[in-house]
């Protein structure tokens, strides 16, 4: 386990992990909070967005490359969505609009051949052009008519 963390304290290449955000520490929270105000022009200098948010601009700069919540790391890319659908009409219909009016392009759709009422559908998405957030879209799906699960396959 000592060779390990050495190696990794010697390799360049950053590790990433996808922690939920209630297990964070609260800076890490706020230290994304503070980014955000920033990009939606809540705050105009990083001193300000560092006051919005409740922390130091030190933190902030200590923390600001590596903190970013999960749609920012996946915009921009090719995504790979996996959903269980029931077998009624229309339920695939309506999910393909929400991709459309949330901005993604579609590129793959795969369904399966439905068994006891349930199909399972990939569909992969270019996201770049997205008008909601990642979280928002899945929300919107997952709420949808006869949407049984939703999960992201690859991104």
């Amino acid at each position: 386990m000592f060779l390990e963390c050495e190696v990794e304290k010697l390799s360049n290449t950053p590790k990433y992990f996808i922690v939920e955000a209630h297990a964070l520490p609260e800076i890490y929270l706020k230290v994304a909070r503070a980014k955000q105000a920033l990009e939606l022009r809540e705050a105009s200098t990083v001193n300000e967005a560092a006051k919005l948010a409740g922390i130091s601009r030190s933190a902030f700069y200590k923390y600001k490359d590596a903190v970013r919540p999960f749609n920012d790391m996946i915009n921009g890319h090719i995504v790979t969505f996996q959903s269980m659908l029931r077998d009624e009409p229309g339920v695939l219909s309506a999910i393909l609009n929400i991709f459309a009016s949330s901005g993604a392009n579609i590129l793959t759709i795969n369904q399966s051949i439905p068994t006891d009422g349930v199909a399972v559908v990939t569909i992969g998405a270019e996201t770049s052009g997205m008008v909601v957030s990642l979280e928002e879209l899945m929300r919107s799906v997952i709420s949808a008519s006869g949407v049984i699960k939703l999960e992201i396959l690859a991104g």
